[in-house]
């Protein structure tokens, strides 16, 4: 596929990861490292997919008072940078992440409050960037004056147009999104399980009852369903099949944060990468995408260590057919 990636992020953030090395709270806490990146999920996605290789547009809306960091890393990795800029600052998330567990606690401050006249410029923007089966990752929450159904109706817009919609979000974004009607739902979702059992309102207690919920969320109209699984994997689900991935054991970790936005790049790079009129390896797309997030692991900030890690870590990820 030679048309790039396009990246939509409607509410970036300054991540501030504040490691300690065991979190006490009510306490003070002496922090051990301090790493503050340009982040945001599509952003994330965004990084990932360069440091692969896969050209990428970013786009989205961004805090004009502090674009600096956001304009630095889309330079230092090449990424074009088509963010709409609206006045204020983009949000700061700050990321406690206790070294001895790896649990992460986020405290997510407000964001931008971007007017209809950006949303507007937007969709305009998208018109013109997008092609027929160019691939377009729609990805992360919403400002808090955003109509929530705002991720739907961009979907909407980039399915007439001809991409391929990946929709990664939760809560009323993720249900106004699958109440499209057919012609119009994301090609590929990519919840969490938590993320899943509240879009359905109960609990999915094993593999088999996600492999189930995604099945059923394949056959009314998307095409491709994923679901990460935290310490069990990850499972994909399509009309061809349904696979899990086992997790990888290692001996390096430092943070999961990002690591599902890496899931998400990942797959998004194996798909990129397939040829023209060929179909797509599953298994083979869901391996790159774990072998991301487990390279993800190792790294705070969105970034990947080099091609060549990456491939050896995706040789190991050992993915399984699920029976019906």
């Amino acid at each position: 596929m030679s048309q790039p990636v396009i990246t939509l992020t409607l509410n970036p953030a300054l991540d501030q990861t504040v490691t300690v090395p065991a979190l006490h709270p009510g306490a003070v806490n002496l922090a051990s490292e301090v790493h503050i990146n340009a982040g945001g999920k599509g952003v994330n996605v965004a990084s990932c997919l360069a440091d692969w290789g896969v050209p990428v547009v970013a786009s989205g809306l961004l805090g004009r008072d502090n674009a600096t960091p956001f304009e630095d890393l889309f330079a230092d990795k090449g990424i074009r940078d088509a963010f709409i800029r609206v006045g204020g600052s983009t949000r700061t998330n700050i990321k406690l992440v206790d070294a001895s567990t790896l649990d992460t606690t986020d405290i997510n401050l407000p964001g931008i409050q971007p007017s209809t006249g950006a949303l507007a410029k937007l969709q305009l923007l998208l018109d013109e960037h997008i092609e027929q089966d160019s691939l377009a990752v729609l990805a992360g929450s919403l400002p808090a004056s955003v109509d929530e159904g705002c991720w739907a109706q961009l979907a909407r817009q980039l399915k007439a147009l001809g991409a391929k919609v990946i929709l990664d979000t939760s809560g009323p974004a993720l249900q106004q999104a699958l109440s499209l009607p057919p012609d119009a739902l994301p090609w590929l979702i990519k919840p969490n399980q938590h993320e899943l059992e509240q879009y359905l309102g109960h609990a999915l207690p094993d593999v088999a009852a996600v492999a189930q919920a995604a099945r059923t969320l394949q056959a009314r109209g998307i095409a491709v369903v994923v679901v990460s699984l935290g310490s069990a994997g990850a499972l994909l689900c399509c009309e061809q099949g349904c696979w899990l991935a086992a997790p990888l054991r290692l001996d390096s970790l430092k943070s999961t944060v990002g690591a599902g936005d890496a899931l998400v790049a990942g797959l998004v790079a194996a798909l990129h990468g397939t040829a023209p009129g060929q179909p797509y390896a599953w298994p083979d797309v869901l391996r790159l995408g774990m072998a991301f997030a487990a390279a993800k692991l190792a790294h705070i900030g969105p970034h990947l260590p080099d091609t060549s890690e990456v491939a050896r870590l995706q040789a190991r990820i050992e993915v399984s057919p699920l029976t019906p």
